[in-house]
């Protein structure tokens, strides 16, 4: 399946589309709120994981919650994020990936991208300590598969 397209604003203001990534692997994650408990620890497992996610073909990955701009700046400054989060507040992105819904609005999904922009992986239950080691595990299998 096609990934669905996107263009949304980072936490620098910065337009960011499918597009830019093509080319790469995308690990597009959704996210319910910056500065929770559980997306806190998402984020900052992806942080901590972005050196030895990014050695695998250059993989990128990327927050998506319908949390403003200002919202994302003050989240990436407080837990020195080294990857895009983008703001959907209108959930267009987010439903259209299928992550709309539950009590705050948003699931916790993430979709691996492939650098053809096709949909190579989904996960709809996501343990967030454990999350970035998952990916790490199954890029090296996708890539492999290639």
């Amino acid at each position: 399946m096609q990934a669905p397209d996107f263009s949304l604003p980072d936490q620098t203001g910065a337009t960011r589309s499918l597009k830019d990534f093509a080319g790469k692997w995308l690990v597009l994650y959704f996210y319910l709120e910056d500065e929770t408990s559980d997306c806190t620890d998402e984020a900052c497992n992806f942080r901590d994981a972005h050196g030895a996610i990014g050695e695998l073909g250059d993989a990128q990955v990327v927050g998506i919650s319908k949390d403003s701009v200002e919202s994302h700046k003050q989240f990436a400054k407080h837990h020195n994020l080294n990857f895009p989060l983008l703001s959907d507040p209108e959930q267009k992105t987010i439903a259209a990936y299928g992550a709309k819904g539950g009590p705050h609005g948003t699931l916790r999904m993430t979709f691996i991208i492939s650098p053809a922009g096709e949909v190579a992986k989904v996960y709809e239950d996501v343990d967030a300590a454990k999350h970035a080691g998952e990916i790490i595990n199954d890029l090296k299998q996708l890539q492999a598969n290639a």
